[in-house]
């Protein structure tokens, strides 16, 4: 009974053994999915599934920080997904509430709120603005929560931003659209002023983006795996990590 583990543990080491430093992604995207799939497959409640990909998000953070990743985007909970059971929503909004205050006793991990934070609810929204204040001076791994989160969304709430920001200088919209270039716009984003992702990985077998990062993905390595989220090992991360590895970059045609 042993084997299994044995022969996996060697494997994680040849794997690691294969990763250079300089090969690594500065900044992973992660969509964690498949939490439903893995309760119905486990003869679980829906709420067990979320709270297993819960626990698995501490995990994979601790994994990150072992290879010195230090900024990760979690898609935890997008916009499409508020239109499910208002029993679903409020039992997954409480574990993400939960996780998130597992997050700030760690004390190593800095917390970034990306998404609309007012279609959540406010003790969702405040925890979320209090976590990102109290950790704003911890130098260790930067995780950006994306709940309430749409990539058109965002690109929306750019553009606005970008517009009232214009008005505020006194310029007309003729005048901002002849000084608006992708750079602008981009400091309007959620994550402004940071790197773009370099790899995004998915879990549970499907292969989109549903609106993840939309604009900051253009040029990302995409990763789709076929573990559901709570199933996801290091050994699949790592090999993530080792096809990004050997991929050749191009940003362009």
């Amino acid at each position: 009974m042993e084997l299994p583990g044995f022969v996996y543990r060697l494997y994680e080491r040849q794997l690691r053994g294969m990763l250079t430093p300089e090969k690594l992604p500065a900044h992973i995207g992660v969509l964690v999915d498949g939490n439903r799939r893995w309760a119905k497959l486990s003869g679980q409640t829906t709420a067990s599934g979320h709270q297993a990909g819960a626990d698995k998000i501490l995990e994979f953070l601790g994994w990150c920080q072992e290879l010195d990743i230090n900024l990760v985007t979690l898609y935890m909970l997008s916009t499409d997904n508020m239109s499910r059971s208002s029993d679903e929503l409020d039992a997954l909004m409480g574990i993400i509430a939960n996780t998130l205050d597992r997050l700030g006793e760690t004390k190593t991990v800095r917390v970034k709120p990306v998404g609309a934070l007012d279609l959540l609810p406010d003790y969702l929204a405040n925890k979320l603005r209090e976590l990102e204040a109290s950790t704003a001076g911890v130098t260790g791994i930067h995780v950006n929560v994306a709940v309430g989160y749409g990539g058109r969304q965002e690109i929306v709430d750019a553009v606005k931003a970008l517009l009232l920001q214009g008005h505020a200088n006194g310029l007309d919209a003729a005048q901002i659209a002849a000084d608006l270039d992708p750079d602008q716009l981009a400091t309007h984003l959620y994550t402004k002023g940071q790197p773009d992702p370099d790899l995004v990985i998915r879990t549970s077998g499907e292969q989109r983006l549903s609106g993840f990062l939309t604009w900051q993905s253009a040029y990302s390595e995409f990763y789709f795996c076929e573990a559901l989220w709570p199933d996801f090992r290091r050994v699949d991360f790592l090999r993530a990590l080792r096809d990004f590895a050997d991929r050749q970059r191009r940003f362009g045609s």
